[in-house]
């Protein structure tokens, strides 16, 4: 679960853990309590609880006890942000939020455990200045998580043209192998070996 929620470290599923511990004790308390003690109490808990978009608007207190920690993490600021498609995977997600590139309701949220209440489900987006609101930013995904497609269009590979050897005949050959070899003369007595002006 760690990896599939892009957790840092099991503190975290605990943190959560823990929550799911206490809703749950909660609604065994409600269970075990007369029913004139539990009737307004009982329906501002689920409507909490739908508020924070962990149980839908018909549930009830049974439904409680049935939640599990993964609906908690379905509702991490983290997992949504992937979720929408604002990020390539789990843990860029949370990199754009602990970098305070994500906004919720036009306020920035650096917190990838925090947990998004259901009408501020569709006011999650790149703050305004962050760079990442480029859409043409490289580090931006497709819609719906998916990564965009690259496509690299390798060119052919061309052989090298060589020059082709001209072919020499046997009596030119025979011309440049009896010629005299050729001195090199260094500048300074190239220059030295020229004829002084005569003077007049």
């Amino acid at each position: 679960m760690l990896g599939e929620y892009g957790l840092r470290n099991k503190r975290e599923l605990r943190r959560h853990e823990t929550m799911l511990s206490k809703i749950r004790g909660i609604a065994r308390s409600l269970l075990g309590a007369t029913e004139e003690q539990t009737s307004q109490i009982e329906s501002q808990y689920l409507k909490r609880l739908f508020r924070l978009g962990i149980l839908p608007e018909s549930a009830g207190v049974d439904n409680i006890l049935d939640l599990n920690v993964k609906d908690l993490m379905e509702r991490r600021l983290q997992t949504i942000v992937y979720r929408s498609g604002l990020a390539k995977s789990i843990h860029q997600a949370r990199q754009f939020v602990s970098h305070g590139h994500i906004s919720v309701a036009n306020e920035i949220v650096s917190v990838p455990s925090y947990i998004v209440k259901r009408d501020e489900e569709s006011r999650i987006a790149f703050d305004q200045r962050s760079p990442l609101t480029n859409a043409q930013h490289p580090a931006r995904a497709a819609p719906g998580g998916k990564r965009l497609a690259r496509v690299i269009e390798e060119a052919p590979v061309v052989a090298p043209v060589m020059p082709a050897i001209p072919v020499v005949s046997p009596e030119i050959k025979e011309e440049i192998q009896v010629e005299q070899p050729l001195e090199l003369v260094e500048p300074d007595e190239e220059l030295a070996a020229e004829p002084e002006p005569e003077k007049k």
